[in-house]
């Protein structure tokens, strides 16, 4: 028997409701693999101090960017470089940014792993880009890898930060702290 045209209005008032009562419930909650923290500073172009992390709200927790490997401070000037660019993305200490985790959410020194969005910008991605980090593929996190791969393929076909032909970076951050210990 066919459906007559009151049941389908009926279906159709139903299902409205049912979308009207989903998109009003949480707009203000984040999904598990996020949190909105506000930055403490700046510690490189990797890591950042952040204030309200939902085990420890009042106090300060270190962060490290995931998938990217940044040059050291000491590896001038591209570590001075890539901890400015991160400053700028993010618009200086106070500032919300949102983290985003993957799998892995700590490292073996007890740092946050995560991606770090700012006005819908994967800060992570723009370093390496912007030829301020390099991408390194640290699994089990591995949700940006491609994102992340193609951001340095570009910046090294442009000549971007640390793949500027005419002042290259020699070592790659992992082997400068190797030999400078």
């Amino acid at each position: 028997m066919p459906m007559r045209l009151g049941d389908w209005v009926q279906k159709i008032a139903i299902l409205a409701c049912i979308l009207l009562l989903v998109s009003c419930q949480g707009k203000n909650q984040l999904p598990n693999n996020e949190a909105q923290v506000k930055v403490a500073r700046v510690v490189s172009g990797q890591s950042l101090e952040v204030v309200g992390m939902a085990e420890q709200p009042n106090l300060i927790s270190q962060v490290r960017l995931v998938g990217i490997d940044a040059p050291d401070l000491r590896q001038r000037p591209w570590g001075e470089a890539a901890k400015e660019q991160l400053e700028n993305l993010i618009g200086g200490a106070e500032q919300s940014v949102t983290l985003e985790f993957d799998l892995e959410t700590k490292d073996k020194i007890g740092r946050t792993l995560a991606y770090v969005w700012k006005n819908k910008v994967l800060l992570n991605e723009e370093l390496v880009k912007q030829g301020n980090a390099m991408f390194v593929e640290r699994s089990p996190n591995h949700k940006y890898n491609q994102r992340l791969e193609r951001a340095q393929q570009w910046a090294r076909l442009m000549g971007q930060g640390i793949w500027n032909p005419e002042k290259s970076m020699r070592l790659t951050p992992a082997e400068f702290r190797r030999q400078n210990l």
